[in-house]
């Protein structure tokens, strides 16, 4: 079984007021082709189109990635995904409950303005830029599991990206060997200091 990846955008996240509507949660959980923080090694980006094959799957809106705090759901119809130019939008209708209520108020007022997704990928390629640095891109994701407004964002889980950089290391040079196991045992290194696994 894959291992699910989360990751956060520090993209405004809005509360949309429409007359004689109640109030709509809107964000972008993914943006394109942004390179993303240091992730124990290397920075990732997502292609455009990335999101073309899971756009139908049965995605929800979490709050915090929490499957007791939903806050919408596709299969429902109270949850929209969709792709543009910039990335992965999405728009959720929070429940008349205490936790819906609460996650719009905490959004207005700006203590929640982050968002995250969980997902898998089915490709993905490692390259070294010009500079040194090992760029992974997304190329499609395999499964969308859920999108969600976060308060803080957790250190990405980085250890299943860390696996394809191990590989492509191995591959890149084998001459090289020891100083790609020495790059490989930072980045190990790095992430044990993060907290992630």
């Amino acid at each position: 079984m894959m291992e699910i990846e989360r990751r956060y955008t520090p993209g405004k996240v809005s509360i949309e007021k429409r007359e004689d509507h109640d109030p709509v949660i809107r964000g972008y959980a993914a943006v394109f082709d942004t390179l993303s923080e240091n992730l124990g090694g290397f920075r990732e980006k997502i292609d455009p189109g990335a999101f073309s094959d899971v756009l139908d799957d049965d995605v929800r809106g979490l709050f915090n990635h929490d499957s007791n705090l939903i806050i919408g759901r596709t299969k429902a119809g109270t949850l929209k995904i969709a792709q543009d130019s910039k990335g992965l939008i999405y728009e959720a209708e929070p429940p008349d409950t205490q936790i819906g209520r609460d996650l719009v108020v905490s959004i207005e007022r700006g203590d929640v303005d982050q968002s995250s997704f969980a997902f898998t990928v089915d490709q993905d390629k490692f390259e070294e830029d010009d500079d040194g640095r090992i760029i992974r891109t997304i190329i499609k994701v395999k499964r969308l599991y859920d999108v969600s407004p976060v308060t803080y964002p957790a250190y990405p889980d980085a250890s299943v990206g860390l696996r394809g950089l191990e590989q492509f290391l191995k591959n890149k040079n084998p001459d090289r060997g020891n100083v790609y196991a020495e790059r490989l045992a930072l980045c190990r290194m790095r992430l044990k200091e993060l907290g992630a696994s």
